[in-house]
């Protein structure tokens, strides 16, 4: 029996965003297809949301929204990861919008300008991913679709995983400099 060569990743483009409810929302509605720094781009996106939302949502409402969110992204990141036949791809972004919109909900009521530290904090941890964001976001880097009939659940839990761990660090130092 001769063993069939792995499939190539499929690149992210408007097309395959557009072929699956999961791509469009795990593309961050277009913001993950930026060609440079789409997690920044991301970011940016939830950020632009949260400001339209953030005085016509309760905070109850923002709970249910944020739960509701890292639940579904699980699931669209885990099924758009798996159509793209990677295990991480950076132009998935759902994971930063969700994360982000926590550190925002949690920091508010605050100015734009605590708002803007916790943007660059939140990305300073994502992208640098000191020691427990590393460690998130390594923990399911090593499992193998072609063995593993969980991977791609797994891997779509690994890429929210990572930004929930950057938040907490970035909801730490927040909350040390308030304290301070």
């Amino acid at each position: 029996m001769t063993e069939r060569p792995p499939l190539s990743p499929i690149a992210p483009s408007g097309h395959f965003m557009m072929g699956h409810p999961a791509h469009l929302v795990a593309l961050g509605f277009g913001s993950g297809l930026s060609p440079k720094a789409p997690g920044t781009m991301g970011t940016l996106w939830a950020w632009g949301l949260f400001a339209l939302l953030q005085h016509r949502l309760s905070e109850a409402q923002w709970g249910g929204l944020i739960a509701v969110s890292i639940v579904v992204g699980w699931w669209v990141c885990s099924v758009t990861a798996r159509h793209m036949r990677v295990l991480d791809p950076g132009s998935i972004v759902w994971d930063e919008i969700a994360a982000f919109w926590l550190v925002l909900w949690l920091v508010t009521p605050c100015g734009w300008q605590e708002q803007l530290a916790a943007f660059v904090l939140f990305r300073l941890f994502d992208a640098a991913k000191p020691g427990p964001v590393r460690w998130a976001d390594q923990l399911y880097h090593g499992v193998d679709p072609a063995t593993d009939p969980q991977a791609w659940h797994k891997a779509g839990w690994g890429i929210m995983l990572d930004d929930l761990v950057a938040a907490f660090c970035a909801l730490l130092v927040l909350a040390a400099w308030r304290a301070w």
